[in-house]
C-alpha cells in the first residue's frame, strides 16, 4: 500500500478543475474541468496540487502527501463572437471643395478573449460608388472634392472584420453632410415670381436675406432693375391709339397721326412693315411713306409739337447717311428741305427753315442733340416742342437742350408744292426722276404733329408712362437708415444702408405692380446687383447678382356684347323733323369673362368636366363705330347727328362721315352707352327711302378685343294723302312689331317690344284707336238691330270692318295708350286686320270651338299705298 498513489488534491478557492488517479502503481493521474471553461470569463488559472499515497494498510491510515506543485492553465480561445460597432450611427459634416485626411473614425469591438479573435484587423465600406475610403483603423476620408450643389448628404454602410476574418453581423450607417462653402450673397429667394392680372402689388423677395460670412461690412448698396425693354415699346404701356391716349392724358386737341393703321381713309401706311398688336412700324432702309396733301397744314406756325416713339441702333458704315424720320421737302424741281427730323451719327437733328417772307435775317435753323439713347436699340419717347426760335427736346420725360444750334438764311419763296414724308425724304430735284432718299433704319410708332400748340411737361409724362414697374410696400416701415431712389419709369430702384437687417427688411418690401387690366403676358427679367463696403483695410466680400424673372400670366379675354332693339319703324315725318329719330335708344354694352371654378384644384383630366362661370366685368372701351350697311349716306338728304354737349365731361371725341359715325377715346362702357343712345338719324327726303341698315361694333385696346356686330334695321313708314285709313294701316301694321303669343282668356293683345315712340306718335295712335272703337261700336249696333248683310257695309266704305253675328265685344281703354303705347298700337293693328277677316272668331262658342280656333293661324296680307307696293305677312293667334 505504501508504494501506491491513491489521490490528488487541489488547493484553491472555487477552482473548476479536479484531478483523478488513472494508475495507482505508476502514479499517473488526469486533471480535468468539472464544468465548461469560458475564456471570456477567465483566460488562465493557477492553483496547487499534491499527491497522496495509500497509507500503511487497507484502511488508508498513516498516509503521506507529496510536496506542492504549482499548476498554471491558459484557456485557448474559440472565435465565437462577431465584431460590433460602438455607435449605432456615425455622423459628420464636411465643407464642400476640400479633401480630408480623416472625416471621422468608426470603431468596432469583439468580445472574444484572445488577441487573434478579439482584435479588429480590417474595416470595409459596403456601399458602392461613393467618393469615400476607409483604412484598417476605421478612419473615413473623401477621395474627391464634394459639392453641395451636387449632393447635400451621403449615407454609407461600413462593416468590420476581426483577425479571424469574421465580419460584423450588422453594418453601421455613416452620414456625411456636405456644407456649402460660406459664400457671401443673397439667400432664400425664388428665381420665378408669378403675377396674375389684377393682383395689384406683389412682393418679389418676401424671405430674402444677405449672407456676409461674418465679413466686416460697413454699408450695402443694392440696385434692383426690372428689364422690360423687350415688352412693347420698352415696357407694358396702354396700347390705345395715339389719339385716344392724348385725349386720356389731357393733351390739347388737333394732333395729326402720321402713322395710323392702314384703312380706306389712311392708306399711306399700307405698304409699310407693321406689328399690328402695338402699332409699330419697322423701316428697313428701303421704305418711305408719302403723307397726302391736306393732312398736315402747310403753315405750322411758330408753335408746334412733334411726338414719336423710336427704337434705333448704330448706323452702318464709317460715314453714315442721314436717316429721315419726318421730312417736308420740295415735290419737284428743287431739293429744299423746309423742315425735317432725322438721325445722323447717333445725333438727333431737327431742321426748320423759315420762309423768306417771314424774316430776312440769319436765324436758327438746325438743332442738334447728342444722346446715347438714340443708338441703344431700345424704345424711347421723344417730344420736340417748337416755340421758335427755341426748340426743346423731351426724351422719356426728361428735358434736353440742344448742344449745337446752327443758323441759316430763310428759304426764298416759290410756287413749288411740298411733299411731307415719313421714313425717308423726298428728293424732287437734282435727280433725273424724283425719288426717296435718306432712308430710316429702325422702328417708329405714334408719330404725330400738332400745329399751333406745344405740350406741357405733365402731358408728356403721362403719354410715356409705364403701366408696370417696381414698388415699395409701406414706405414708412423701411427704417431710418435706408436711402432709396427710383428712376422716372420706376424700372430701377437703388437702396443704400449700413445695417444688414434693415437692408434685408427693405428688400423684402420691394414689389412688382402692373396697373393694366389686360397686361401683356410674358417674362420680365429681374436683376439685383450689390456692392459692399467693409471696415478697415480688409478685403471686401463680393456679392453675386440675382437673376430672376416675373412671369405675367395672360388675362382672361373679355367677351364684349352689344345688344338692344334690332329693328323699328317710324313715320317719315319723324325722320324729316329737325331732331330726327334716335337710332339706339336702349343699346346695352356688356362684357363678360369665362372663369373656371377653382382651376388650381383641378387635374388635367377633370378640367373638361368642371363647370365654368361667366362673370360680368367692367373695363374701358376705346372706340365704337356705327357703320352704314349698303349704300353710303347721301349728304344731300340724310345724316347721322350727335349734339356736342353729349361728349362734354367725357374722354370722348367723334367723327362723322357718309360711311357712319365713329366715337373714340378711352372711357367707360357706361359713358359709351350714354353717347350712343343720343345719336340721331335724319332724312329730309324720305320719299325715295324705305329702310336703312346699320351695324355697331365696339373695341377695347385698339382692336385687341372687339364686340359682336350688332345690326339694326330702320323702316320709314310713308303716308297716303288720299286715304287716312290707309295711312293708319301702313303705319301700325308692321310685322317687326308683332309676334304670335297666347294670352289668358278674355284678353286680346300682341307682344310688344321695347320701342318708345315719340309724343306725336302716341297722340296719333290714341286718336286712331278711338276712331276704330267708335266705328266698331256703331257697326255692331247696326248689325244687331237691322241684321244687314256684310256686302252693304263693304259697298259704303272700303276699309269698314265685316262682322258675323257673334257677340264679340272689344273694349279699349284710352289710358293704356299712354301707359303702354306699343301694346295699344298692336291692338289697333290687330283690330284693323280683323276688319279684313271673314268670320274667324266667335266669343260665345264652346270650349272645343275655342281650342280649334287657338290652333288656327291665318295669313293676312296688308296692302300698302301706291307708294309702297310691298307685301308684308303677319300671323295672328286668337283665344
Amino acid at each position: 500500500f505504501t508504494g501506491e498513489i491513491c489521490a490528488f488534491k487541489i488547493h484553491g478557492k472555487e477552482t473548476p478543475f479536479e484531478a483523478v488517479v488513472l494508475n495507482k502503481t505508476s502514479g499517473e493521474g488526469r486533471l480535468r474541468a468539472k464544468s465548461p471553461i469560458d475564456c471570456e470569463l477567465q483566460k488562465e488559472y493557477t492553483f496547487i496540487i499534491q499527491a497522496y499515497d495509500c497509507g500503511s494498510g487497507p484502511a488508508g491510515t498513516n498516509w503521506k502527501k507529496s510536496h506542492k506543485a504549482v499548476v498554471h492553465i491558459q484557456v485557448k480561445d474559440v472565435n465565437e463572437f462577431s465584431p460590433t460597432f460602438k455607435e449605432s450611427v456615425y455622423k459628420a459634416t464636411v465643407t464642400e471643395g476640400k479633401i480630408y485626411d480623416s472625416i471621422l473614425q468608426v470603431e468596432a469591438m469583439d468580445e472574444d478573449c484572445s488577441p487573434q479573435y478579439s482584435q479588429i484587423c480590417n474595416y470595409e465600406i459596403v456601399t458602392t460608388d461613393v467618393p469615400f475610403a476607409i483604412d484598417r483603423n476605421g478612419n473615413i476620408r473623401n477621395t474627391e472634392k464634394l459639392s453641395y450643389d451636387k449632393q447635400h448628404q451621403y449615407e454609407i454602410m461600413v462593416t468590420a472584420f476581426d483577425c479571424g476574418q469574421k465580419h460584423a453581423t450588422e453594418d453601421v450607417l455613416v452620414q456625411v453632410n456636405v456644407k456649402p462653402v460660406c459664400k457671401p450673397g443673397w439667400q432664400d429667394w425664388n428665381k420665378r415670381i408669378e403675377y396674375r392680372p389684377g393682383s395689384g402689388s406683389i412682393p418679389l423677395f418676401p424671405s430674402i436675406h444677405l449672407e456676409t460670412c461674418d465679413g466686416p461690412v460697413s454699408s450695402i448698396h443694392a440696385t434692383i432693375e426690372l428689364q422690360t425693354n423687350y415688352i412693347g415699346k420698352g415696357c407694358d404701356r396702354e396700347t390705345y391709339s395715339e389719339k385716344s391716349l392724348q385725349k386720356l392724358c389731357g393733351a390739347s386737341s388737333g394732333a395729326i397721326d402720321l402713322l395710323p393703321s392702314p384703312s380706306a381713309t389712311t392708306n399711306w401706311t399700307a405698304g409699310l412693315l407693321m406689328d399690328n398688336n402695338d402699332m409699330i412700324f419697322k423701316f428697313d432702309g428701303k421704305q418711305g411713306a408719302k403723307i397726302p396733301d391736306g393732312i398736315v397744314p402747310k403753315n405750322l406756325t411758330d408753335q408746334f409739337t412733334i411726338t414719336l416713339w423710336m427704337k434705333h441702333g448704330p448706323s452702318p458704315g464709317l460715314r453714315a447717311e442721314k436717316e429721315t424720320i419726318l421730312c417736308n421737302s420740295d415735290k419737284t424741281e428743287m431739293n429744299r428741305h423746309h423742315y425735317a427730323l432725322y438721325v445722323h451719327n447717333c445725333r438727333l437733328v431737327f431742321l426748320l427753315r423759315k420762309d423768306f417772307d417771314q424774316a430776312d435775317t440769319f436765324r436758327p435753323a438746325e438743332f442738334h442733340w447728342k444722346l446715347d439713347q438714340i443708338c441703344d436699340k431700345e424704345w424711347h419717347y421723344y417730344v420736340v416742342n417748337v416755340e421758335f426760335p427755341v426748340v426743346t427736346l423731351y426724351m422719356d420725360g426728361t428735358t434736353y437742350e440742344p448742344y449745337l444750334v446752327t443758323n441759316d438764311w430763310p428759304i426764298h419763296p416759290s410756287h413749288i408744292a411740298m411733299q411731307l414724308t415719313v421714313g425717308a425724304c423726298w428728293q424732287g430735284g437734282e435727280v433725273a426722276k424724283p425719288r426717296f432718299a435718306q432712308y430710316f433704319h429702325g422702328s417708329l410708332a405714334s408719330l404725330t404733329i400738332r400745329p399751333g400748340k406745344i405740350e406741357s411737361q405733365k402731358v408728356i409724362s403721362c403719354l410715356q408712362a409705364c403701366k408696370e414697374g417696381l414698388d415699395i410696400n409701406s414706405l414708412e416701415s423701411l427704417g431710418q437708415g435706408i436711402k432709396y431712389h427710383f428712376n422716372p419709369s420706376q424700372s430701377v430702384l437703388v437702396m443704400e444702408g449700413d445695417d444688414i437687417e434693415n437692408i434685408n427688411q427693405a428688400l423684402r418690401k420691394v414689389s412688382y405692380i402692373n396697373s393694366r387690366q389686360f397686361p401683356t403676358a410674358g417674362v420680365r427679367r429681374l436683376k439685383v446687383s450689390s456692392k459692399v463696403q467693409c471696415f478697415g483695410e480688409d478685403v471686401c466680400i463680393s456679392i453675386p447678382d440675382i437673376d430672376a424673372y416675373v412671369m405675367v400670366f395672360q388675362a382672361n379675354e373679355p367677351r364684349i356684347t352689344v345688344s338692344g332693339m334690332d329693328h323699328f319703324a317710324r313715320p317719315a315725318a319723324q325722320f324729316e323733323s329737325e331732331r330726327g329719330v334716335i337710332l339706339l335708344p336702349d343699346i346695352r354694352i356688356v362684357s363678360t369673362v369665362t372663369k373656371m371654378e377653382h382651376p388650381e384644384d383641378l387635374k388635367e383630366p377633370d378640367r373638361a368636366n368642371k363647370p365654368v362661370v361667366l362673370e360680368e366685368m367692367l373695363h374701358n372701351l376705346d372706340f365704337c363705330d356705327i357703320l352704314v350697311i349698303g349704300a353710303e349716306l347721301d349728304p344731300e338728304q340724310e345724316c347721322l347727328e350727335l349734339d356736342p354737349v353729349a361728349l362734354q365731361g367725357k374722354h370722348l371725341d367723334a367723327t362723322n362721315s357718309t360711311a357712319g359715325y365713329s366715337i373714340y377715346g378711352v372711357d367707360s362702357m357706361h359713358n359709351y352707352e350714354q353717347v350712343l343712345r343720343q345719336i340721331r338719324y335724319r332724312n329730309w327726303f324720305t320719299s325715295a327711302t324705305f329702310e336703312r341698315k346699320f351695324k355697331v361694333k365696339c373695341s377695347e385696346l385698339n382692336g385687341r378685343y372687339t364686340s359682336n356686330e350688332f345690326n339694326l334695321e330702320v323702316n320709314i313708314l310713308h303716308t297716303s294723302n288720299s286715304d287716312f285709313t290707309d295711312h293708319v294701316n301702313h303705319m301700325i301694321a308692321q310685322p317687326q312689331f308683332l309676334q304670335s303669343v297666347h294670352h289668358p282668356e278674355g284678353s286680346i293683345s300682341a307682344a310688344h317690344n321695347s320701342v318708345v315712340p315719340s309724343v306725336a306718335t302716341i297722340v296719333i295712335i290714341i286718336c286712331v284707336s278711338i276712331l276704330i272703337f267708335i266705328i266698331t261700336l256703331g257697326v255692331y249696333r247696326i248689325r244687331t238691330a237691322h241684321q244687314h248683310s256684310s256686302s252693304d257695309n263693304e259697298g259704303s266704305k272700303e276699309n269698314e270692318m265685316d262682322w258675323d253675328d257673334s257677340a264679340l265685344t272689344i273694349t279699349v281703354n284710352p289710358m293704356e295708350k299712354y301707359e303702354k303705347p306699343h301694346q295699344t298700337e298692336e291692338e289697333s293693328e290687330e283690330e284693323d286686320i280683323e276688319d279684313e277677316e271673314e268670320d274667324t272668331t266667335s266669343a260665345e262658342s264652346d270650349e272645343s270651338e275655342e281650342e280649334e280656333e287657338e290652333e288656327e293661324e291665318e295669313e293676312v296680307i296688308i296692302q300698302k299705298g301706291d307708294k309702297q307696293n310691298a307685301v308684308r305677312q303677319e300671323q295672328l293667334e286668337w283665344d
